[in-house]
């Protein structure tokens, strides 16, 4: 049975600061059911879940209930990189990421991985353009810099592309990084659902090969397939939990698919709408570091500068 409908938090500061630990824990809890599913045709899928729709682990990876994949881990980076720091810190969530590659993570993308291993050799904050860089791998991570450019469309802009080219520096993956950076930000201003599908029909005016209506059902790397999955999903489903449900069972690149959702979903609804059987399955201690950062970044941010909110 579908969830019912709930409201989303009321506007305000404590509205907003919800949604923006929503938004966070959103990410890690889609990418933690989507890596079920990574790699999996809908057909598979239906045969051995008929809808997936529990944290249960395994996988490809072979994950634990609950464990989260890169996505996650590399959106700690971001999000630990400019809440340690007194502001923008492009170099110490670069150095962040190198630390993360350094210690063996048992996923990591290939554009990830090169991107950081040329950071390391040349300190260079921004790869040479390259027509293979169109992958979701720096979309998946740009819910920190929403959180933390809050109020400003044009410095979320400026900044999710500043973070994109340590690792992915293409057009297609740039404009996804910041469209997906201007719907979270909507969703947790609490703008009505026409604005945030505005944001999405902005990037498919720029870049027509964005447009989701007709979605054909392709989930993959390719980051036109990513947003197209997640785009489906979250404009026809009216909740957080059937959203999720639906981008993952699409397979394909589930966990990064399932935590973009997760991270717009949340952004929208809230964290008392993420089903409570999820939050749980996630490591006490990750939940806890992913609420305090958010209230720290929304902190930082433009829209609450010179205010405190809790």
């Amino acid at each position: 049975m579908s969830p019912r409908r709930k409201d989303p938090p009321a506007a305000g500061a404590a509205g907003i600061v919800n949604r923006a630990r929503a938004a966070l824990l959103g990410a890690a809890v889609g990418d933690a059911l989507g890596a079920t599913t990574e790699f999996m045709k809908p057909a598979q899928i239906r045969d051995r879940f008929g809808v997936h729709r529990e944290i249960v682990g395994g996988g490809w990876l072979k994950l634990s209930p609950g464990e989260v994949t890169d996505d996650t881990e590399m959106t700690l980076c971001v999000a630990r990189g400019i809440a340690e720091s007194g502001g923008w810190d492009l170099k110490g969530i670069a150095d962040r990421f190198a630390h993360w590659l350094s210690g063996g993570p048992a996923d990591v993308g290939a554009t990830c991985r090169r991107g950081i291993l040329e950071y390391v050799k040349t300190r260079r904050l921004a790869a040479a353009p390259n027509e293979w860089d169109a992958g979701n791998g720096a979309a998946m991570r740009v819910a920190p810099v929403a959180l933390y450019a809050l109020g400003d469309e044009k410095l979320l802009s400026r900044l999710a592309v500043e973070q994109a080219h340590i690792t992915h520096h293409h057009p297609l993956s740039d404009a996804a990084c910041v469209a997906v950076g201007k719907l979270v930000q909507r969703g947790l201003l609490g703008k009505p659902l026409p604005g945030l599908r505005a944001a999405a029909e902005e990037l498919a005016v720029r870049h027509p090969e964005f447009r989701f209506e007709g979605y054909d059902g392709k989930s993959s790397g390719y980051v036109v397939d990513t947003l197209r999955t997640v785009f489906d999903a979250f404009f026809s489903t009216a909740n957080f939990e059937d959203c999720v449900v639906k981008t993952v069972n699409r397979g394909g690149d589930a966990d990064t698919t399932g935590s973009i959702a997760g991270a717009i979903a949340g952004a929208r609804y809230g964290v008392d709408a993420i089903p409570r059987r999820w939050l749980e399955a996630i490591d006490g201690g990750l939940r806890e570091e992913l609420h305090a950062l958010a209230g720290v970044l929304v902190r930082k941010s433009p829209l609450f500068a010179g205010t405190s909110p809790r």
